[in-house]
Order: structure tokens, then C-alpha cells, then sequence
């Protein structure tokens, strides 16, 4: 077994989107800044409403998938399908665009913190057509395992912690996404695996830690080098932290702001469908 080390940091940069909410983007912030199959990470955090009470209207997107963390707040999702969702503290709303999804994000408050993450999942090219689909998941039913070093909320994917194997809230995806908050108490660690030859990265968000001997950087993706699990240790105040990994696709990526496909050809056949009403069709 081989220990993963940072080999490359990737800083959030301050920008808005949507109708002018204000995050930081670490991948995703130019097109070359991705690791695939990972598109575009951000990260939200204000308690000035006007930082976030215009939210994102209803907008189009094909050929990926979307997964929305809530830290803290409320934000309702409503989409073309007739899906709604109120997305609240500590749950995930799992959204797969396919062949094309027309949803909004809307914050449900008009004061207070809101703080989360949105991470852009890639499809390959035989699931970019396919039917969109939606999955609000609520806290209770994402698993929390307790270990030594604090304890581990798992989203997604399947990770062996301390001899026991455990399941996240989704799994079976062809990228094998994982995507775990580790909530690490006061110089506490922990050991976990992270498959050979899939990409990943920590993000740290809340305290001060550490892979092996180097410091991890806050609100940076900090990309993990080649081996097959880490170590993490936090400070003395603790640490917050994402672990996001996944089997990368190998295939070119097309993107046209909402629209992430393979060919310019596709790109722009995705525009007509949009132009003419058939996106959704």
C-alpha cells in the first residue's frame, strides 16, 4: 500500500453565479482546471443575504450530474420533471441532467448563514443522452461512521474504515465517485483508502490539517498524488474537510457554460434542442 501526497493546489477564486451568488470555485474556474471526471467544484458561505438571495433561476444543463451539499441553510429545488426538494442542513440533492434538465435553486431564507458545496460530476459519453433523474437525500440517510479520529459523513461511494466496510448514500455509479465530509477532532486521524488510478482531492474548509507532512491549504483543491490510501491529521482545533475521488473517464470534454458534452457538434445540437423546446424531449 502507497500513501497518496499533495501534488498540485488549486485555490478557490471569489466569483458569482446564478443571478449573482457569491462563491469560490477551485475546478472549474477556467475549462482547463478540471480533474476528471470532475468538472467544477464551488463553495458557498455568507450570512449577507445579499450574497445569496437571488439564487438560480431556471436554468438549462445536459450531459452531467450535479450533487449540492448544505453545510447550512435552505435552498428548494424545482425542476421541468416536477421534482421539488428542500435541500436543509446537513442533505444533498443528486441531480443527473442526462440528455437535459430545466431546474431552479432558490434560497428559502431571507437572513442567516447559508454555506454548502456544488460538485459537478462528468457522464461518460453512453449516459449523456440518458433520462434525467433526481434524488433528494435527506441527513438521516446519509451514513455517519464514528472513528478514532472524529467521524465521517459518506455520500457517496464505499470505503473499508478501521476493518469495517461501509456503504455511502449513493453508489453504482459508472465514475465510482466518492465523497465524504471528514469532521476530525483536535489532532485527530485518519486512515482511509482511495482507490489506485482514480484522481482525487481534500478540500478543507473549517480548521487546520495535515497529509503526512504537508499542510493542506483552505478553501483549495488540493490534489492527491498516486498511491492507494491517506492520512489525515488535524490540528489542535480540529478540521472539516472533503475527500473527493473518482475513476476518471479519459474522454474530451466539451463544455458550453450549462452544456458538457464530447464534440463542438454535440454542443451545438444541445443549443438548437434548447433554442427549440426539445432539450427535455
Amino acid at each position: 500500500m502507497a500513501l497518496r501526497s499533495v501534488k498540485q493546489i488549486i485555490p478557490a477564486m471569489e466569483t458569482s453565479d446564478g443571478a449573482g451568488v457569491r462563491i469560490k470555485r477551485s475546478l472549474g474556474q477556467h475549462q482547463s482546471v478540471r480533474l476528471d471526471p470532475f468538472l467544477m467544484l464551488d463553495e458557498f458561505g455568507s450570512a449577507e443575504a445579499a450574497d445569496y438571495i437571488a439564487g438560480f433561476p431556471s436554468h438549462p444543463h445536459r450531459g452531467f450530474e450535479t450533487v449540492t451539499y448544505m453545510i447550512e441553510g435552505h435552498m428548494l429545488h424545482e425542476d421541468h420533471l416536477g421534482n421539488r426538494g428542500d435541500l436543509r442542513n446537513g442533505g444533498v440533492q443528486w441531480m443527473t441532467a442526462g440528455r437535459g434538465i430545466i431546474h431552479s435553486e432558490m434560497p428559502q431564507q431571507e437572513e442567516g448563514m447559508m454555506r454548502g458545496f456544488q460538485l459537478w460530476l462528468n457522464l461518460p459519453a453512453a449516459e449523456k443522452m440518458t433520462d434525467a433523474g433526481y434524488r433528494d437525500i435527506q441527513p438521516e440517510d446519509i451514513p455517519e461512521i464514528a472513528v478514532s479520529g472524529g467521524l465521517i459523513r459518506l455520500i457517496a461511494g464505499t470505503v473499508t474504515v478501521e476493518g469495517t466496510t461501509h456503504q455511502g448514500a449513493v453508489t453504482g455509479r459508472s465514475t465510482e465517485p466518492l465523497y465524504a465530509d471528514l469532521q476530525l477532532s483536535p489532532d485527530g486521524q485518519v486512515t482511509l483508502p482511495v482507490p489506485a488510478g482514480h484522481n482525487g482531492m481534500l478540500y478543507l474548509y473549517e480548521g487546520d490539517a495535515s497529509l503526512g507532512d504537508q499542510a493542506l491549504r483552505r478553501s483549495a483543491a488540493n490534489v492527491l498524488g498516486d498511491g492507494d490510501r491517506i492520512t489525515v491529521c488535524a490540528g489542535a482545533s480540529g478540521a472539516r474537510l472533503l475527500l473527493i475521488a473518482g475513476k476518471p473517464l479519459g474522454e474530451p470534454v466539451v463544455q458550453y457554460g450549462p452544456f458538457v458534452m464530447n464534440t463542438r457538434e454535440e454542443i451545438e445540437q444541445a443549443l438548437r434542442d434548447y433554442r427549440d423546446g426539445r432539450l427535455t424531449a
